[in-house]
């Protein structure tokens, strides 16, 4: 009776941290979920909606949306003029840090807007800072804007950003229509001039593109989680920006490019929590079979 009572008094600290183990794992791959459920999942907006002829989508929707060219490299010497009127090629904002592109047209009475205020806020939760840790480029498509339009943008959304040196990070371009058809098209962003509302049809969403210019991540819609959003931009640095925890996560879950979004997979999950059994199975026999040999 001795040695049983022994037994199963050595046993609950054993227990008790394979327990703790098990839980902080689960809870850090399925905490991001249900955050996700409770903000709910965005609408990318420009997808015909299951069984709908396309007929009977309006002619401009029928010739807009992103074309995932991932990992093709991008026009990097396409020439535009930055927010304070000076003329750059693309490339210099490349080649050091992932880049966020957005196509936006800064007198957008709606869409860009939205994409804009929300991408703002979602970079205002994160740890990592534009600038310090990746570039912001915003090209707008519309040929007819000038720098003093992107300049007023730029400080407008510099403000709501709230953060020291952004104005280091965050590029408002404008350029010519052979130039900017020639980066868009690279980058599978399609879009079409709407004569019947006088204004541009085109879809919502960002790219996440990697140091050298390849298209890593599309994040589509107008609501962009801070969990997808970090996760891409670890991707696009090969994992130098990200901390272990993002690894974790990043090990947990994989892009789908159908919907421009991280999922769970389950299969990882179940490889991680059965190496973490093996492991801490083997652990108490060693514990075990020392605690005996002293007895």
């Amino acid at each position: 009776m001795h040695n049983k009572t022994t037994t199963l008094s050595a046993l609950r600290p054993v227990k008790t941290g394979i327990a703790l183990v098990v839980s902080v794992f689960v809870l850090t791959c399925l905490a991001p979920v249900a955050s996700a459920q409770m903000t709910g999942a965005p609408t990318p907006g420009y997808r015909q909606a299951p069984g709908a002829p396309a007929s009977t989508m309006p002619a401009p929707l029928r010739e807009i949306g992103f074309d995932q060219n991932l990992d093709q490299t991008l026009p990097l010497d396409t020439k535009f003029v930055d927010d304070e009127g000076q003329a750059v090629e693309l490339g210099k904002y490349f080649g050091k840090k992932p880049v966020v592109l957005v196509f936006v047209y800064y007198e957008c009475p709606m869409l860009c807007t939205q994409v804009l205020s929300s991408l703002t806020s979602t970079l205002s939760t994160l740890s990592i800072d534009a600038g310090k840790d990746f570039e912001v480029v915003l090209v707008s498509f519309d040929p007819r804007e000038t720098p003093k339009q992107a300049a007023a943008r730029k400080t407008e959304y510099l403000h709501r950003y709230k953060r020291p040196g952004a104005e280091q990070g965050w590029h408002f371009l404008t350029g010519t229509e052979p130039e900017i058809k020639r980066l868009t098209k690279a980058a599978g962003f399609r879009y079409t001039w709407d004569d019947a509302t006088q204004q541009f049809a085109h879809p919502s969403g960002i790219i996440i593109v990697t140091p050298d210019g390849r298209p890593a991540r599309y994040l589509f819609g107008i609501d962009y989680g801070p969990r997808d959003v970090r996760l891409a931009i670890n991707e696009a640095s090969e994992g130098k920006i990200g901390t272990l925890s993002d690894n974790l996560l990043l090990f947990c879950y994989h892009y789908d490019p159908m919907t421009g979004r991280y999922g769970l997979y389950i299969m990882s999950v179940l490889r991680v929590a059965g190496v973490a059994t093996v492991l801490l199975i083997g652990t108490f026999i060693v514990v075990m079979t020392r605690r005996e040999k002293n007895r």
